[in-house]
């Protein structure tokens, strides 16, 4: 499979490994050149300092002791470039020509003294010197009608009649092309076997790592052609990366599922819901057309008073669980406080202001309002004779409680108020108009605010939210 992870992950590593061998033998080819190189040098500058030091000790040139012509070929040159002595077999040094000369031609002999000479020149050769400069140079030397590569040593040298000489030694470079050309061929061989070797390994070996993520692809396949959300994949026992991708997957299908399931209960239980209403207001308005002095005027009001407030609820929560968030802008809880129980004159149990502090959060005015009533009807509907409002400061938090002298909610139960289309049986009636929606409603809401909404105490509602600025 060309686009597979599998391939990809091969041919990556191939390309690779290739080209860091690539680089690495090429430094050691490199490495192993100039080892060899420095290595010919060095032989070539220690036989031209051993023939250097036979002319600095006054050694004539025709009784040089000159190194084999195939081992290291010599020649020994003046100052303008004549030969004056050369090795056995030693025909030519790049090319130019040493006629196998012991002495240099037209110069005087090693043996022989000059017309000019002085009586101390007499006596014989006094002891010259060796330069300590070496020069290395590469070139070639024909021995015996054989051609070759070589690398040259140049010693400078001055023989006790003061005549400076140079003496150029050379060293083989056909061993050092040898072994460098046995490596090459070594590594062009093992590359493709090692290349193919590990592009064979990272194929396997991604193929055993990736076989749980196959596992977990078929196993979404199938999720996803059967829906059923209750079925998980299956989660490998090591503990890496796919594991930790099995066990999200899983958690995601989980919640994924009671997402489902809540949405189908909340579907189930607003048509529930709404089907009361709707019943109870068709049967009132059918019995008017019939009998119109039978008609309850004030209930059909009440139902569609409780339908209207059901749908603006089931509306709300939709947005809400769309990821609505709220708008932007500023309320003053204490001034909201005020508006709210200005409205609810009328109510059952008259509402208390207790202390409040101007304090402004941010949000949407409307559904903090929608809170602060949710909060208001369900005090008035447990409420015995008081029900109380206050707006304080804690740190940097804005809390408004709602209190009533009613008979509270049961600490097991202070969550599970919260859930939606939930009703206490001890303490809630659908004859009361509650629908079960507003407490979840109002947490809903104060979530999406930043903050909090809680019972404490049995009977006190606590919502908190961030002070502003």
């Amino acid at each position: 499979m060309p686009g597979s992870v599998r391939a990809r992950a091969a041919a990556g590593a191939t390309v690779v490994v290739a080209l860091a061998l690539i680089a690495a033998g090429t430094a050691v080819l490199l490495v192993l050149r100039g080892n060899l190189q420095g290595q010919a040098g060095l032989q070539a500058e220690v036989a031209a300092r051993e023939v250097a030091a036979q002319i600095a000790t006054g050694t004539p040139y025709d009784r040089l002791d000159l190194p084999d012509g195939d081992e290291h070929p010599v020649v020994v040159t003046d100052e303008d470039g004549r030969v004056l002595a050369a090795g056995d077999e030693v025909r030519a040094v790049d090319g130019k020509p040493v006629g196998g000369a012991r002495a240099g031609a037209g110069r005087t002999g090693a043996g022989q003294l000059p017309d000019d000479a002085d009586e101390d020149d007499a006596r014989g050769p006094r002891p010259g010197e060796v330069d300590d400069g070496v020069h290395q140079s590469d070139g070639t030397a024909d021995v015996d009608g054989t051609v070759a590569d070589y690398r040259f040593a140049a010693v400078g040298a001055e023989d006790g009649r003061g005549v400076k000489a140079t003496v150029r030694a050379g060293s083989a470079l056909a061993p050092e092309r040898a072994a460098v050309g046995s490596v090459r061929d070594a590594m062009l061989i093992g590359l493709p076997l090692l290349l193919v070797v590990v592009a064979g390994v990272t194929w396997l070996v991604t193929r055993r790592a990736l076989r749980p993520v196959e596992g977990i692809r078929s196993e979404m396949a199938a999720i996803t052609a059967s829906t059923d959300l209750s079925r998980r994949v299956p989660e490998p026992a090591a503990r890496d990366e796919i594991a930790r991708l099995a066990r999200t997957t899983n958690e995601t299908l989980a919640a994924l599922e009671a997402s489902v399931e809540r949405q189908r209960r909340f579907v189930a239980d607003a048509s529930h819901e709404l089907r009361s209403p709707i019943a109870s207001l068709r049967t009132q308005l059918e019995v008017g057309v019939a009998h119109p002095e039978l008609l309850d005027v004030p209930g059909a009001v009440a139902d569609t008073v409780r339908l209207q407030r059901l749908a603006a609820d089931l509306l709300l929560l939709a947005r809400l669980d769309a990821g609505e968030r709220p708008a932007g802008g500023r309320v003053d809880l204490a001034a909201l406080v005020r508006e709210e129980t200005a409205q609810r004159a009328g109510d059952r149990v008259p509402v208390r202001v207790g202390a409040s502090e101007g304090l402004e959060v941010a949000g949407s005015r409307s559904q903090l309002g929608r809170v602060l009533g949710n909060l208001l009807d369900n005090a008035q509907r447990h409420a015995a004779t008081s029900v109380e409002v206050a707006v304080v400061r804690d740190g940097a938090w804005a809390v408004l409680r709602v209190e009533d002298d009613g008979p509270g909610v049961p600490e097991a139960e202070r969550e599970r108020i919260f859930e939606r289309f939930v009703r206490l049986d001890d303490a809630r009636a659908r004859d009361d108009g509650g629908a079960g929606l507003g407490l979840a409603l109002a947490r809903d809401v104060a979530v999406r605010h930043g903050g909090s909404l809680a019972v404490r105490a049995g009977a006190v509602f606590e919502l908190r939210l961030p002070v502003a600025g």
